[in-house]
């Protein structure tokens, strides 16, 4: 059986990100959410979870700026990861579903160390070390910044069903939102195009001609 989590990271980044995420959950395909539990629209994000018992919620820990620069050294990771797991039990109620990272940065070896440790402890599936398998293909710009909205097309989304869903369990990253007046982020006319796709009939139609079941990380 082909299983597939459509996560969508970045939730709580604004108010906008948080609609963006919801309504392709309530209207599309995103089946679960990561929360940064420090940023503005994180007590917003929380709410909005509680009563929507189909989206899991993960932690995605923050170590970084939004320029991908290092926030926390590697010697102050396991600790930061702790305050920000206990941050996110305290504002759900509950533990995250799974964990990952701003910018993927639990997959630098400097850093892989403390992740790999804090999953194991609090045995929670961690992005790329679990059952599921993490495909990132499904993004709106190449390698140098460039804006490649065919990327996260609907063409370019049954694609990436098509080549990256095998048996088993998959999970596709994504990042759809509105972008609010203020908010900084080199990737913004791309997330608005997310949530297009993301809520298209054609991409559920496409999961179920591809015999594709949707689940959240509960099936983990």
């Amino acid at each position: 059986m082909k299983r597939l989590i459509v996560n969508g990271d970045d939730f709580g980044a604004s108010s906008g990100i948080n609609r963006g995420i919801i309504e392709a959950h309530e209207r599309g395909i995103l089946t679960s959410a990561s929360l940064m539990v420090d940023l503005p629209g994180a007590e917003e994000a929380a709410e909005l979870a509680q009563n929507r018992p189909g989206l899991s919620v993960g932690l995605h820990v923050v170590l970084t700026h939004e320029d991908g620069e290092r926030s926390v050294p590697p010697g102050g990771a396991s600790e930061e990861i702790e305050r920000q797991f206990e941050r996110f039990c305290a504002s759900l109620g509950r533990p995250p579903t799974h964990l990952d990272s701003h910018h993927n940065i639990h997959l630098e070896p400097a850093y892989e160390p403390f992740f790999l440790d804090a999953a194991r402890r609090q045995s929670r599936p961690l992005r790329g070390y679990a059952e599921a398998r993490y495909v990132g293909r499904f993004y709106g710009q190449w390698n140098d910044g460039s804006t490649h909205l065919e990327l996260v097309s609907i063409e370019g989304l049954i694609q990436v069903l098509e080549s990256e869903v095998d048996e088993g369990v998959t999970e596709i990253g994504c990042h759809p939102g509105y972008i609010d007046p203020g908010f900084q982020s080199s990737y913004s006319t791309e997330r608005e195009a997310e949530v297009r796709t993301l809520c298209a009939p054609a991409a559920r139609a496409a999961a179920e001609q591809l015999a594709i079941r949707l689940v959240n990380f509960t099936a983990l």
